[in-house]
């Protein structure tokens, strides 16, 4: 069976998408650790999906070998999908936080050329 998504990731990218402030260091290290969890259940599912071509084409093969396969590529297609969901949002959130540090650093520049 597929091994389930990193509990501890999701954890930190929920954090920083309920507004837990992160530094670009931090948003560049969950976004690659999530981008390879991704990477990694996507090639689970294609692993899977050829599977399930090979065993459905050979007449021979067991359905309990094919059910296998199924629940398997049923585990893994919500998990993939809502992993892509939250980079998703997580590239929308780093860019909210660059944002704000760009004000910030405009604004902070301004009132020191203004003394």
């Amino acid at each position: 069976m597929p091994k389930p998504l990193d509990h501890a990731l999701m954890a930190r990218l929920r954090e920083v998408l309920d507004g837990r402030r992160a530094t670009e260091p931090e948003l560049r290290r969950l976004s690659e650790e999530a981008d390879g969890w991704a990477r990694a259940l996507q090639g689970q599912v294609e692993a899977t999906e050829r599977r399930l071509s090979e065993l459905t084409a050979d007449p021979a093969s067991s359905l309990t070998e094919i059910a296998t396969e199924l629940r398997r590529v049923d585990g893994l297609l919500p998990e993939l999908a809502e992993l892509r969901i939250t980079l998703s949002r997580l590239e929308e959130r780093a860019r909210e936080l660059r944002t704000e540090w760009l004000l910030q650093h405009t604004r902070v520049r301004s009132a020191a050329t203004r003394s």
